[in-house]
């Protein structure tokens, strides 16, 4: 987990750096436990949707979907994905861009726990057979909290971790 740059909006100027990591980040999707995701199309175009989410504790974001879902088919395309989580009960949200894949073997059951400690009835769902499982290893996060008079923002990049 680390980082490699953590300022406010535009660099310079106003405002207060702030120290970011990913159990920051892990902490509040896990508390949140929604975003939007955001992916891009065969023919290039956005698509998004908001889906149920969990943190492992590694700072990894872990969602389920079907198996034929958009989503989860340009995830295994492209490998990368954005995220928003937060904004719905107070201004705070987190922007979060990654690398994504589809986990297997140990990774596999290893993301699904952190998944079924927010959504236990996610063991029903993956017993159907046709659930995949998207784990998205964040490599960009902004931090905008908007409940004052002095809007804060914070960019953090990581370093991947091996997969």
């Amino acid at each position: 987990m680390a980082i490699r740059n953590c300022k406010p909006e535009g660099g310079a100027g106003p405002g207060t750096v702030r120290d970011m990591d990913l159990g920051e980040v892990a902490t509040f999707v896990n508390t949140v436990k929604l975003g939007v995701v955001a992916t891009v199309g065969l023919g290039g175009e956005p698509q998004a949707a908001l889906v149920g989410i969990a943190a492992t504790d590694r700072g990894e974001l872990v969602f389920d979907t079907s198996d034929s879902a958009r989503k989860f088919r340009n995830v295994q395309r492209t490998g990368r994905v954005a995220v928003v989580v937060g904004g719905w009960d107070e201004e705070l949200t987190y922007q979060i861009e990654g690398v994504a894949d589809v986990p297997a073997g140990d990774e596999l059951t290893r993301c699904q726990e952190a998944y079924f400690v927010q959504y236990s009835e996610g063991r029903q769902r993956a017993a159907s057979g046709s659930i995949g499982y998207v784990r998205v290893i964040p490599t960009w996060v902004r931090r905008a909290d908007f409940r004052s008079e002095i809007v804060e923002t914070t960019e953090a990049t990581f370093d991947q971790h091996p997969m």
